[in-house]
């Protein structure tokens, strides 16, 4: 107990020296989160900032902290060609522990418009612009090699993608932060507007973050990319990238109540569990073999 109000002191003072102007970086460090183990090495942690007291707004942030090491769980794409269902539909059905989706879709066709290559096979390639431009969320990619995850940056090339070598590729983004430095973000409104948010950040020590925030209800606002990005530094993430967002938005657990899913989904616009939207993708995490 000592040790865990000493660490907690620790930080906040870290939070107050490294952001002396920001307040709000003081009450999301200092919050009381509740914490729940849900697999080896891996931690469930959930606040709803319910009086108006992060950015202004209230807000309701979930996220898996998983430690990348030892026996913890290993990381997997799960994808389909062209059929879209919903997140918790492809945690269940591959045996996962936990499942959050994953990059941008095609929601009348179905199938990714970002690049998915899931053990060494292509199953979408990257849809460019009518002008051959890269959007933001082209620009960067969650990989995963022997069930570790990390971050990787578009290299400014025209065929990026089939230069890298991992096993596992998901192309997305727009990446918020890679190796301790800001990514630019620019001023359109996806960017400014806040939405519902999925995102995955990774600390120094190897542990990996996959965190939803809930938007579109006055119980949550949900964020910018440019608030998203201040809580993930403020969680201690030295490289973290944006998902697919707004209704797409979901966090499953295996065995939990309402299904699994953990956050609040806004398709159905209500405040409850049930307002999944079919994706076409997600990232899982799984037992190790």
């Amino acid at each position: 107990m000592y040790k865990r109000s000493l660490l907690l002191l620790l930080l906040s003072l870290y939070c107050i020296s490294a952001f002396p102007q920001d307040a709000d970086s003081i009450v999301f460090v200092r919050s009381n989160w509740t914490k729940k183990r849900i697999a080896s090495k891996t931690t469930l942690l959930r606040q709803h900032f319910d009086a108006k007291n992060l950015f202004a707004s209230n807000q309701n942030i979930s996220y898996l902290e998983v430690k990348n090491k030892g026996n913890s769980p290993v990381f997997e794409i799960g994808s389909e060609i062209s059929v879209l269902k919903p997140t918790s539909a492809f945690g269940i059905a591959s045996g996962a522990k936990a499942a959050i989706n994953g990059t941008f879709f095609d929601v009348k066709n179905g199938g990714s418009v970002d690049f998915i290559k899931v053990r060494g096979k292509v199953i979408n390639e990257t849809r460019l612009e009518k002008n051959s431009s890269r959007a933001k969320h082209q620009e960067a990619a969650v990989v995963i090699q022997n069930g570790k995850l990390s971050l990787k940056k578009w290299n400014g090339g025209p065929d990026w993608e089939h230069t890298l070598t991992d096993e596992n590729i998901m192309v997305t983004g727009p990446l918020l932060r890679i190796d301790n430095t800001d990514q630019t973000l620019d001023s359109g409104t996806f960017s400014t507007t806040r939405h519902p948010r999925t995102a995955i950040g990774i600390k120094p020590n190897g542990r990996v973050i996959l965190l939803t925030v809930d938007g579109r209800n006055a119980n949550s606002a949900g964020m910018s990319l440019f608030e998203l990005r201040k809580i993930m530094k403020w969680l201690g993430c030295t490289s973290a990238i944006n998902l697919d967002g707004g209704g797409s938005t979901t966090l499953w657990i295996q065995g939990f109540p309402d299904n699994g899913v953990i956050n609040y989904p806004t398709d159905n616009k209500l405040w409850d569990h049930a307002g999944e939207r079919k994706v076409a993708n997600v990232i899982l995490l799984k037992k190790k073999p």
